[in-house]
């Protein structure tokens, strides 16, 4: 019986670890295919063609032109995260005859607005981009 209770004490102490910023870890996207500032910097360069800037950056979420008629992209992507955690006992009140509780969450939004502008040629002329968390 002893051995059956040290098993279950080791097995609910262990599920009950995982940190909040591990569970973040795992639901993030980092890949290489993310899109942040440090990749506008380093692989949009003027003179690009419009494939090229679709290769690196994927599709534009807006389309339109400027007063030239010229093409201007617009990729514009919000992310939310949300970390709670939450650290309860109730199995201790079984065994130690104490519960003790305790929760913390925190969330931020992330923004990047990039736009590309494209000379009459179809190659970027100028490019800019924005981006906040709060």
């Amino acid at each position: 019986m002893k051995k059956i209770l040290s098993v279950l004490f080791v097995v609910l102490f262990a599920t009950g670890c995982a940190s909040a910023s591990s569970l973040r870890n795992d639901v993030q996207d980092n890949g290489k295919n993310s899109l942040t500032v440090g990749k506008v910097q380093r692989d949009i360069k003027l003179g690009m063609t419009s494939a090229q800037v679709a290769e690196v950056l994927g599709s534009p979420n807006v389309v339109t032109t400027d007063e030239n008629r010229c093409e201007v992209w617009v990729y514009d992507k919000v992310a939310s995260e949300v970390t709670s955690s939450q650290s309860g006992g109730s199995w201790t009140l079984i065994l130690f005859g104490s519960s003790k509780d305790s929760a913390a969450s925190s969330s931020t939004q992330r923004t990047l607005t990039i736009i590309v502008k494209f000379d009459k040629d179809g190659k970027v002329r100028d490019f800019a981009y924005n981006s906040s968390k709060f």
